[in-house]
C-alpha cells in the first residue's frame, strides 16, 4: 500500500517538531503539511485530500472537536492532547487512536498501525467528519460558542448572541445576531447544554433566550406566542408555557 499522506495540526511547535521527528523513522508515513491552529488546517484538509490527520484537541482558535463538526472530507483522525479526560470523547468520534502527550514512540507506532489497517482494509473513509456531529459527546459544561461553516467560510456565534434556536426537519436553524446558521444537530442537544440560566425551550421546535422575549400573549385555546424584541413570533405549547412561568416567575 502507498504511503499514508498525513497532516499534522497542532499549535504548540515543539510538539509539532518532535512529532515530525518521530514520524520520519516511519516508512508508512508521509507527512505533507504541518498547521498551526484549526483554521489553517481545515483549509489544508480540504486542498491536500490527506489519508491522516494527527489532530490536537485544545487550541486557542479552534478545538479538535470544533473542527471535525465542519470537517467534509474524510481522513482518519488520531488525536493528540495533554488532557486524558477527552479520551472517551474522542472514540465516541470514530477516531482511530488517542495519544496522550508526552507518548513514547512505541505508542505512536500502535496508532500508525492501526491507522495503516484500517486504510488498507477499505474500511476507512466512509463518512465525512462534519457527518461525525451528531455523534459528538456533550459537553461537561454548557456551550460557550458555535461553530458553524457557511460556503467555504468558518464562523464562530458567541452563545450570546443567539437569539432562538428552531426546528429543521434533521437541523436546527440558530437565528443570532448576525444572521441564521443551519447546524446538523438536535433540538435535544441545545436544550441539554445550552446555558439554562438564558435559555428555554418554548415548544418542540424552538429554544429561545429568555432576554429576547417582550411579551407573551394567548393564542387560541390553551396556547400563546412570544413575541421577541426583533418581532418574530413564536408559539409556546402548554409545556412550554409551564417552563415560561417557572422561569420568569409569574
Amino acid at each position: 500500500m502507498k504511503k499514508l499522506r498525513t497532516i499534522i495540526i497542532e499549535d504548540e511547535a515543539p510538539a509539532r517538531q518532535l512529532l515530525i521527528h518521530y514520524l520520519k523513522d516511519f516508512n508508512e508515513i508521509e507527512v505533507i503539511a504541518e498547521c498551526a491552529d484549526g483554521f489553517i488546517g481545515l483549509k489544508t484538509i480540504s486542498e491536500k485530500k490527506p489519508d491522516l490527520v494527527f489532530l490536537d484537541i485544545q487550541m486557542p482558535k479552534l478545538t479538535g472537536f470544533e473542527m471535525l463538526e465542519v470537517l467534509e472530507e474524510k481522513p482518519e483522525i488520531i488525536f493528540t492532547t495533554a488532557y486524558d479526560q477527552f479520551a472517551i470523547k474522542a472514540f465516541e468520534l470514530n477516531a482511530v487512536d488517542y495519544l496522550l502527550k508526552p507518548f513514547h514512540k512505541e505508542r505512536l507506532k500502535e496508532a500508525i498501525l492501526k491507522a495503516y489497517e484500517k486504510i488498507g482494509s477499505g474500511k476507512a473513509g466512509l463518512r465525512a467528519g462534519g457527518t461525525l456531529l451528531p455523534l459528538r459527546p456533550e459537553p461537561e459544561e454548557p456551550l460557550s460558542r458555535i461553530v458553524v461553516r457557511k460556503g467555504n467560510s468558518i464562523n464562530i456565534i458567541p452563545v450570546d448572541q443567539i437569539r432562538y434556536v428552531a426546528a429543521e426537519d434533521d437541523y436546527v436553524m440558530i437565528y443570532h445576531s448576525a444572521g441564521k446558521a443551519l447546524k446538523q444537530q438536535t433540538m435535544k442537544f441545545y436544550e441539554d447544554n445550552l446555558p439554562k440560566a438564558g435559555f428555554v425551550r418554548i415548544h418542540r421546535a424552538y429554544i429561545v433566550r429568555i432576554e429576547e422575549i417582550k411579551k407573551i400573549e394567548p393564542y387560541g385555546r390553551d396556547n400563546h406566542v412570544a413575541i421577541l424584541h426583533s418581532g418574530d413570533k413564536l408559539p409556546v405549547s402548554r409545556a412550554g408555557y409551564k417552563h415560561l412561568k417557572e422561569e420568569l416567575r409569574f
